[in-house]
C-alpha cells in the first residue's frame, strides 16, 4: 500500500486525491510533534481501556490495541519506526502503524475521540512532565546557592544600586537573593501544574460525545486530578502552554540577570569570581583570555525563551473557540523553550557550584565609594538625635571632605569629622568599617551574617519538604 493511498484513506472519502506538495509541507507536523509519541500512546491505551470497561469495544479488541501500541512504543524508542509526512502528525502515524499490526481492531480506537482532544491531552501531559523536570532542576540550583551562601555568610562584598557601590553586604546575602528568586520560579511551576491537572480527553472534536464514556476513569489513568468540565474549553485551551512559557521566560530572565553578574564579576576589573575551565573558553587570538561563554550563552538564550512566549500569545490572541490549525504552532515553541531552559538551568547550577570566590577582592571593593556613608548618617540619628535629613546633609559634607582628601570615610580623623559636626565622637569609627556595617544590619532579611544564617536554615527546611 503506497503512502498516498494510505493518506487518502486516513482523510476519508471526501478527498479524491492527496494534498498538493505545498499543502503537505505546511500541514504536516510530524517533524516536531513526534516528540509526543509516549504521551500519545499512553493516552490511547487509557482511552481503549475505558472503551472496554464501558462496553463500547470488546475486551479482545482492547487487548489487541494495547499490545499493538506497546509494540509501536518499542519501535519508536528503538529507532526503527518509519514516520511519514503524508500521515501529517504523530496521531495518524501511530494509528496507521497500529492498523498494519492488528488490522480492523485498530479502527475502533478512535471511537468517541477526536484528534482535537487527543492532541490537547498529549501536549498537556508533556508539559506537565516537563514541569516536574524543571522543578527538580530548580531545586538543584537552589541547593547550590544555599551551599555557597552558607560558605560565604560573612564574606563582605559591595552591594550595588545603579551599578554603583552603595552599601556593603555579604556574598552569602547576595546568594540568598537568588534563592528567593528561584524559589518563586519553583512555586510558579507548581502552581502551573495544579492548574493544568485536568484532562481534556473525551471532549472529542468540541461538543463531547454521545457514547457513554467515563472521562473520570481516563483522567485518573493519566494522572490528572479530574476531567475538564467544558468540552469547548477542553479542545481550545492552551493556557497551560502559555503559563509554562511565561514561567520559563521569568525563570530565564532570572538566570540572565545572574549570568550578567557572573560575567561582570569574572572580569579582571572586578575579579570577584573565577569560573572553572568547564564553563569557560579561550580566545583564538589572545592567549591570556578566559571567556565566560556559558554565562553569555545563558544570557543570550533568554531572548529565545522570551520570544517563544510572545509568539504563542500572538497565535492565540485571535483564536475563536474552539480548535484551529493555528494551534499546531504551539508545540515547537514549547519544545524549544523547555529544551533551552533545561540546558540553562544545568549550566548555571554547574557554574554556581564550580566558581571560585575571591573574598579578598570583594572585601577591598566593599570599602570603595564611601559605602558606609549610610552607616554614618544612621549613627548621627541614633547617637546625636539628628533628624535623618540633617544627618544626610552632614554625611554628604563628610563624603565631600573624604573625596577632597582622597581617602575613605574611615580614614578621616576625628578632628575632620568634628569640623563638620562638633557632636561626633570616637564612637563613629565603630560603624565606618565595612565588617561592622554588615554586622549591624540585623533587621529581618538583612545582610548581617547572623540573619543570613537564619534565612539559610529556613530555606534548607523548605527545600527538604519541597
Amino acid at each position: 500500500m503506497s503512502d498516498k493511498k494510505t493518506s487518502n484513506q486516513m482523510w476519508g472519502g471526501r478527498f479524491a486525491s492527496g494534498p498538493a506538495a505545498i499543502m503537505e509541507a505546511i500541514n504536516a507536523s510530524i517533524s516536531f510533534d513526534r516528540k509526543l509519541y509516549a504521551q500519545d500512546i499512553r493516552g490511547s491505551i487509557a482511552h481503549s481501556e475505558m472503551l472496554a470497561e464501558t462496553g463500547i469495544i470488546s475486551a479482545a479488541d482492547q487487548q489487541k490495541i494495547a499490545d499493538g501500541l506497546n509494540t509501536i512504543l518499542k519501535e519508536i524508542e528503538a529507532g526503527t519506526f518509519e514516520f511519514s509526512t503524508r500521515l501529517e502528525d504523530i496521531h495518524m502515524n501511530v494509528e496507521a502503524r497500529l492498523a498494519d499490526l492488528i488490522g480492523a481492531a485498530a479502527g475502533r480506537l478512535h471511537t468517541a475521540r477526536s484528534r482535537n482532544d487527543q492532541v490537547a491531552v498529549d501536549l498537556r501531559l508533556w508539559v506537565k512532565d516537563e514541569c516536574f523536570r524543571v522543578a527538580e532542576a530548580l531545586k538543584g540550583l537552589i541547593a547550590a546557592f544555599l551551599e555557597r551562601a552558607e560558605e560565604h555568610a560573612a564574606t563582605v562584598m559591595p552591594g550595588f544600586t545603579h551599578m554603583q557601590a552603595a552599601q556593603p553586604v555579604t556574598f552569602g546575602h547576595h546568594c540568598m537573593a537568588y534563592v528567593e528568586m528561584f524559589s518563586r520560579d519553583l512555586s510558579r511551576v507548581r502552581d502551573a501544574i495544579e492548574r493544568m491537572d485536568e484532562s481534556p480527553l473525551g471532549a472529542a472534536a468540541l461538543a463531547g460525545t454521545s457514547f457513554a464514556i467515563d472521562r473520570h476513569q481516563t483522567a485518573k489513568a493519566l494522572g490528572f486530578r479530574e476531567p475538564m468540565r467544558n468540552s469547548l474549553d477542553g479542545v481550545s485551551d492552551r493556557d497551560f502552554a502559555l503559563e509554562f512559557l511565561a514561567m520559563a521566560a521569568i525563570c530565564a530572565t532570572h538566570l540572565s540577570r545572574l549570568a550578567e553578574e557572573i560575567i561582570i564579576w569574572s572580569t579582571p576589573q572586578f575579579g570577584f569570581v573565577r569560573l572553572s575551565d568547564s564553563f569557560s573558553t579561550g580566545s583564538s587570538i589572545m592567549p591570556q583570555k578566559k571567556n565566560p561563554d556559558a554565562a553569555e550563552l545563558v544570557r543570550g538564550k533568554t531572548g529565545r525563551v522570551n520570544g517563544h512566549l510572545v509568539g504563542l500569545l500572538t497565535v492565540m490572541k485571535g483564536m475563536p473557540l474552539t480548535y484551529g490549525k493555528d494551534m499546531q504552532e504551539d508545540k515547537e515553541s514549547v519544545f524549544d523553550a523547555a529544551e533551552t531552559l533545561d540546558l540553562m538551568l544545568a549550566a548555571m547550577t554547574g557554574m554556581v557550584r564550580d566558581m571560585t570566590v575571591n573574598a579578598a577582592a570583594m572585601k577591598k571593593a566593599a570599602g570603595s565609594g564611601h559605602a558606609t556613608a549610610t552607616d554614618l548618617a544612621d549613627w548621627l540619628v541614633r547617637n546625636l538625635g539628628l533628624p535623618f535629613r540633617e544627618a544626610h546633609h552632614v554625611t554628604g559634607r563628610a563624603v565631600a571632605l573624604a573625596e577632597d582628601k582622597k581617602v575613605g570615610l574611615e580614614k578621616l580623623s576625628l578632628e575632620d569629622l568634628q569640623s563638620i559636626h562638633p557632636g561626633i565622637t570616637q564612637g563613629i569609627f565603630s560603624v565606618l568599617a565595612v565588617q561592622n556595617s554588615v554586622k549591624s544590619r540585623t533587621s529581618f532579611g538583612g545582610t548581617a551574617p547572623s540573619e543570613v544564617r537564619k534565612q539559610i536554615r529556613y530555606w534548607k527546611k523548605r527545600l527538604a519538604k519541597a
